[in-house]
């Protein structure tokens, strides 16, 4: 085919499936998140009624990632062998449900539990969608889709602030406490929006009748070039792709990644609280730095995608968050602490775009659901311990200070590890954004 006519077709085809695909997996991930940090915004009044310590409730918020991370290795199998569209629903609808009925905890056992059953039923929503990416658009386009897809994770932080912070001041409606609403009223929709996934999403490129036949056969062609590639070199299984070496690299970086990232999301209202803002000003200023890191996050992914050098960007975008950690944590009791939020967040969600696309650069089929799976729920312990360690700091200090500290380093152990695959893995890090393998 002439070069001008298939970037036409190119063109052509990934525009329409970005724009029926891609909007509604935002819309998903944006209901993910705010269901996932709504619990930062109750706690300003809900630590109160049902006797929660700062501790205790990092241990119980943290305690999500329990069942999460078991699960999430089974969900992403289970995903390939039923199907994205059935599995995403069943995901969307149970947890809906179960984020409601945190509305009804009474006491730290009743919360600790409500969690770890929200993180069981979330568990493959988010490697399941990174999986659907892989299956809808080649390699190179991968860092730039990923990254407008994350958007909605920073920018539920902007919408769930002030949102949270409306159902606050519900409190005493039908006899119902603020922050029950917040549970009830960002739970529910999540189960409407499940029930219309399997309407609305598309399994396959071969099963979209909304692409022309020659956009169908120009997508499926370039998605089998990209798989044959890889498995040129070598086939995985399931197994030898959890043994895999750069795998467990990858999870060590998510895992400190996500450490900072859980740590400052859960805290941070109550970090601006101890600046000297009310409860109101802290949900609203929240939003800010998550702002500036949904427009760091689209950019690092076009970066990365244009230089076709991944772990660079990785180097940046993790060294930018532990300074704009140690910064915070210098700053805690000044305003100025929210510049170093948002250097932070840049950082911490700018990551995520160069990241995402690098397993499919090495692995196919079943094995790299397994392997986003598994960096997933490792990479997630760190999520699990970052509110404990905050918590577990301020309750013996006193102060927010050596939390963000503990984060920064979490953040550091990442800039080195991203440093080293740099180095280590030149050849992926050179290639990764122009050949290799999407998702079988």
């Amino acid at each position: 085919m002439d070069a001008s006519l298939a970037s036409g077709l190119e063109q052509t085809t990934l525009r329409k499936v970005w724009i029926r695909l891609v909007p509604y997996c935002f819309v998903l991930y944006i209901l993910c998140y705010i269901d996932r940090i709504n619990v930062s915004f109750a706690a300003v009044t809900m630590n109160r009624d049902i006797g929660l310590s700062a501790h205790v409730y990092g241990l119980a918020a943290g305690a999500f990632f329990w069942g999460y991370c078991l699960l999430e290795i089974p969900s992403n199998i289970i995903l390939q062998k039923v199907g994205a569209r059935l599995w995403i629903a069943r995901i969307m609808i149970t947890w809906g449900l179960l984020s409601a009925a945190t509305a009804l905890a009474t006491g730290p056992v009743s919360f600790f539990i409500i969690r770890v059953l929200i993180g069981a039923a979330e568990a493959g929503l988010y490697p399941g969608l990174v999986i659907y990416i892989y299956r809808w658009f080649p390699q190179r386009h991968r860092g730039s889709v990923i990254g407008w897809f994350m958007t909605s994770m920073t920018l539920s932080t902007a919408i769930g602030a002030p949102l949270s912070t409306a159902f606050l001041q519900l409190d005493g409606v039908l006899g119902l406490h603020g922050w029950q609403w917040i549970f009830i009223g960002e739970g529910l929709p999540t189960v409407l929006v499940g029930i219309a996934v399997l309407f609305v999403l598309t399994e396959r490129p071969r099963d979209a009748s909304w692409l022309k036949p020659a956009e169908r056969d120009w997508l499926e062609g370039e998605l089998a070039k990209e798989k044959h590639a890889i498995e040129a070199v070598r086939t995985h299984s399931i197994l030898s792709a959890m043994a895999e070496p750069r795998v467990w690299v990858l999870s060590l970086l998510f895992c400190g990644m996500c450490m900072a990232a859980v740590g400052l999301i859960l805290f941070m209202p109550q970090f601006l609280m101890s600046a000297g803002l009310t409860s109101t000003q802290a949900g609203l200023l929240t939003a800010i730095p998550y702002v500036v890191g949904t427009i760091a996050m689209v950019v690092c992914g076009k970066i990365s995608d244009r230089a076709k050098n991944r772990f660079g960007m990785l180097v940046i975008t993790c060294g930018c968050a532990t300074v704009g950690l140690v910064l915070a944590a210098m700053l805690h009791s000044s305003l100025w602490v929210l510049g170093a939020f948002c250097l932070a967040t840049v950082g911490i969600y700018g990551v995520k775009s160069p990241f995402w696309p690098i397993p499919s650069t090495f692995l196919t089929g079943p094995a790299v659901a397994a392997a986003v799976a598994m960096i997933n729920s490792l990479g997630n312990i760190g999520s699990y311990l970052g509110p404990i360690a905050v918590g577990y700091t301020k309750d013996a200090t006193g102060s927010f200070e050596a939390g963000i500290y503990v984060l920064a380093g979490a953040a550091a152990v990442s800039t080195l590890t991203a440093l080293g695959c740099w180095l280590w893995m030149p050849l992926t890090a050179r290639v990764g954004a122009a050949v290799p393998a999407a998702g079988d």
